[in-house]
């Protein structure tokens, strides 16, 4: 039968899904039942949502890969931890060296942007602190998932499709081939094709039977280090050999008596955080209401620009997180917010690609866990043999000396990954995350105000339309974005613009627990090949 995947005339009714014993939700199936086949097997939530994230770098290598970045928020036994695995630049990166070469801009392509990889580190963290089983079991299923291969879902489909496309067109010199015999090796892939990667499988082994120590001071170190020197990339085994991931303190803002949490500097999460500091100063009496879209993106446009303007690695950045988040700055910047749409313009506080997943057990753990290889499948560079896609993360850095975010070596750069979690008189909610590069905090602010001010379940949460701000007055919605809201928004000045499809809308999951009973409720993203696996 000649069927179109990706063809549906009629609208999509989800429900949100119920369990007790386990949930783990994402935008792939195989990788969901992966979660869950290792809570049946008595695995915990950290050792769900690890199988989960290792099965998702197989399963869907069109957003995330070995060679990315990680963040996690983890509550286990009544306790939030935060883990920030995101790499640094080399150490013999800089802006001159980069000018040498002939850039005035940071390239998306080849081995100048790509930056130290975190997630196999962060798997492995994750795994010896709070791992009820080994990473060799958790990482299983993902090896066999690449050694034994599987068929493509149509949005991954779609996503594969277009990469091959571009990087055809686009990255033709000799380093980019390893791409295409690992991603192409039979030319345009097409949904329903069957992929499999053996070099993926074997990488995978090594990092679990070494805790990841092959793929930073050992085998798989020197094979990057290698693949670098060939190709005059800045990347060495030094690099990798000094990284460590960072355990951090997740930072919050209550709104309307939740707590909502994201990791701190350098991702993004703060801006979402920012934004909500500014809107919950505003009452609102309908979800559907051009006053209330109106102040939810001019919110987020002030937190944007401050955002892009401040942060970066926190020890680095010139004013703090909580100098961002202060009350009488909040003040001052909601009060910008008249009737009318305006330029956003960063203020001066005082001093003081994507793949996203949430799991939960039976016993209260629960996991908020992301992980990148920024656009895409990153730098289109693949290390020779071993299925490692390496990220293109370097690119987010400015190339002005004088910026906060200026590429130095040895220095994190803003990071657009960003795991969320919510909290109540402390006591955990659950994960919630919306993946999709600078759509993430505004994908946050809409999901945790479509949860809390308007009273949605998981799954109306996730569907509701979206919008996203691009740049200045310009918003992009969705095509199911009610037109008589969008008519009034553009009489209030803003620079509205129908999208043809939802993939520039990010992609959501949430899990959210009844303290009373335990019970679990989820909601996964109907924007693409999302699935809920529950025991």
């Amino acid at each position: 039968m000649d069927l179109d995947s990706l063809y549906n005339p009629y609208p999509v009714r989800r429900m949100s899904s119920f369990s007790k014993k386990g949930m783990v939700a994402t935008s792939q199936p195989l990788a969901a039942q992966a979660g869950l086949e290792i809570l049946k097997k008595g695995g915990n939530a950290v050792d769900a949502a690890i199988a989960t994230a290792a099965c998702l770098t197989v399963v869907e290598p069109t957003s995330n890969g070995i060679g990315g970045d990680a963040f996690a928020i983890v509550w286990m036994k009544d306790k939030m931890y935060g883990l920030n695995g995101s790499g640094p630049a080399p150490k013999s990166i800089s802006i001159d060296a980069v000018k040498e070469r002939g850039h005035d801009e940071i390239p998306t392509y080849g081995f100048t942007p790509v930056t130290v990889p975190g997630v196999p580190a962060t798997w492995a963290a994750l795994s010896k602190r709070f791992g009820d089983l080994s990473l060799r079991e958790a990482l299983q299923p993902a090896i066999d998932y690449a050694r034994e291969g599987y068929a493509l879902t149509p949005i991954l489909g779609k996503h594969w499709k277009a990469a091959y496309r571009k990087f055809k067109e686009k990255l033709t010199d000799e380093e980019f081939t390893h791409w295409f015999e690992t991603f192409a090796p039979n030319g345009e892939p097409e949904i329903g094709d069957v992929w499999k990667s053996e070099g993926h499988a074997r990488t995978l082994e090594a990092i679990a039977d070494t805790n990841a120590e092959s793929f930073y001071r050992g085998e798989l170190a020197q094979k990057i280090d290698q693949f670098s020197r060939t190709y005059d990339g800045f990347l060495r085994a030094e690099d990798l050999a000094d990284f460590d991931v960072e355990w951090v303190d997740p930072v919050s803002v209550n709104y309307r008596g939740y707590d909502v949490w994201e990791i701190p500097p350098n991702g993004q999460g703060l801006a979402a955080l920012m934004a909500l500091n500014i809107v919950k100063g505003f009452d609102f009496n309908e979800k559907d209401s051009v006053d209330t879209f109106h102040k939810q993106m001019e919110s987020m446009k002030l937190a944007f620009a401050d955002g892009q303007k401040h942060i970066t690695e926190e020890k680095r950045m010139q004013f703090s997180t909580a100098d961002l988040l202060d009350d009488a700055y909040t003040a001052s910047r909601r009060a910008l917010i008249g009737e009318e749409a305006v330029q956003p313009e960063a203020g001066e506080p005082p001093r003081g690609g994507t793949v996203y997943l949430a799991t939960a057990d039976g016993d209260g753990n629960m996991v908020s866990f992301i992980q990148s290889n920024y656009m895409g499948f990153g730098s289109g560079l693949v290390v020779p043999g071993t299925g490692i896609a390496l990220q293109n993360r370097g690119h987010n850095f400015s190339m002005d000396p004088n910026h906060v975010n200026a590429l130095k070596g040895g220095k994190r750069t803003y990071h657009t990954i960003i795991p969320g979690f919510l909290t109540k008189d402390n006591q955990a909610v659950g994960p919630f995350g919306v993946m999709g590069g600078f759509m993430q905090p505004q994908g946050h602010m809409q999901v945790i105000m479509n949860t809390i001010d308007f009273h949605l379940n998981p799954q109306a949460a996730l569907d509701a339309p979206r919008w996203q701000w691009m740049k200045d007055k310009h918003i992009l919605v969705e095509p199911e974005f009610p037109l008589h809201i969008a008519q009034g928004l553009k009489r209030k000045g803003h620079e509205i613009e129908y999208a043809l499809d939802h993939s520039p809308f990010g992609r959501g999951q949430i899990i959210w627990r009844n303290q009373e009973t335990g019970v679990l409720m989820g909601g996964t993203e109907t924007r693409t090949d999302g699935s809920i696996a529950v025991w």
